[in-house]
């Protein structure tokens, strides 16, 4: 993206009634953010959507003004911008069309990942919901996914925190601009994070935390990953509206299950009570639901070599010694005839993956290696 189309997109986006998706409909009607600016009126008339008091605010030179000042500002501070025409703009985000015109962005960034998921929730979290976030994304380590979240207290920190202690890539999705941090208690963060992935935001430098951005936030959170997982949710609460972009995006929502009487668990349940999350016990269930390779992608990105000789607990083995004796067979048969529940099985399953001695096949088919 040139410094020029840079300076005509931030104008366009600038302009008063002009949001992602008229921007969007306007660039790809014109070929370039520059073009709208030299177009005709009559030519910009013939787009749906487009009428004469839009024309008017595109002649308003002030936006401008704003557009080189933020332009400056991005230079300046060695602010990454991706396009949402360019191939390093997040695939999944392409798909969402309200989707931000601009992403700015900091630290070391790589979307060459395909398996990137979203951890969110309340921001007053439960030893019960620490507990769980850590051992998943623990579980979930050897098939390196991103991490996404939204630095927020409780979950979000969480979330990012444990990534980077497994050497996972995250990502923080903020909800203004970067010229400051929200909360301010996680400055202390800045730098790991920048190192282990980093920061992403479509607000602009003078945008302050306010309380329509962060649902602006969510959907950039819901709408870049393949899934997204509540851990723990109130009744109500910025988690859930995220579930349902994600679900709206067409996207996968895990919902991690609480005691009734637990007032930070009602939302999750609600979620599952009403089919519109699955139901999230540990990794197993994920790597089950989203049809993770997890043997494949190991051997693939951590060049693990298959071990020589590996411990297997009592139940583990009982499960090996069936595969081996049948062949290949359904997960539910399995389970019916070594006697687990779907729950059990599926986590014993996943732990006998990532340790190379059964692979999963399609079909929820597994068999002994």
């Amino acid at each position: 993206m040139t410094d020029t189309e840079l300076v005509h997109a931030l104008a366009l986006l600038k302009t008063d009634g002009v949001g992602d998706i008229i921007a969007k409909k306007l660039i790809n009607h014109c070929g370039s953010a520059e073009n709208i600016f030299n177009s005709k009126a009559t030519f910009l008339k013939g787009i749906d959507g487009i009428g004469s008091v839009l024309l008017k605010k595109l002649k308003d030179k002030s936006t401008f003004e704003k557009a080189v000042s933020e332009f400056i500002y991005i230079k300046e501070n060695n602010i990454k911008v991706v396009y949402f025409l360019e191939e390093d703009y997040p695939e999944r985000l392409k798909h969402c069309v309200d989707g931000p015109v601009l992403l700015f962005s900091t630290g070391s960034i790589n979307w060459n990942s395909r398996r990137v998921i979203s951890i969110v929730g309340t921001r007053q979290i439960t030893s019960y919901g620490t507990d769980f976030c850590k051992k998943l994304i623990e579980d979930l380590a050897p098939l390196n996914p991103i991490i996404v979240s939204g630095f927020a207290y409780g979950v979000d920190i969480v979330a990012h925190q444990t990534a980077m202690d497994f050497g996972l890539q995250t990502i923080g999705v903020l909800a203004h601009g970067m010229n400051q941090i929200y909360p301010k208690t996680h400055k202390k963060y800045i730098a790991k994070m920048e190192q282990n992935g980093g920061f992403l935001t479509e607000f602009w430098s003078t945008s302050n935390p306010e309380k329509e951005n962060f649902v602006r936030r969510n959907r950039i959170v819901a709408g870049i990953s393949e899934a997204t997982i509540v851990i723990e949710s109130a009744e109500k609460g910025g988690s859930l509206i995220t579930a349902t972009m994600a679900s709206e995006y067409n996207r996968d929502v895990f919902a991690v299950p609480g005691r009734t009487t637990d007032k930070l668990s009602q939302g999750c349940n609600d979620l599952i009570k009403t089919q519109r999350a699955h139901l999230l016990t540990s990794a197993a269930d994920l790597v089950y639901i989203l049809n993770w390779e997890i043997a494949s992608q190991a051997r693939d990105d951590k060049a693990i070599q298959k071990q020589l000789f590996v411990t297997l607990d009592y139940e583990e083995q009982k499960v090996y010694d069936y595969l081996q004796k049948n062949g290949k067979q359904l997960l539910d048969i399995v389970a019916l005839d070594c006697d687990f529940p779907i729950y059990k099985l599926s986590s014993l399953l996943l732990n006998m993956e990532l340790k190379g001695v059964i692979r999963p096949l399609p079909g929820k088919l597994f068999e002994a290696i």
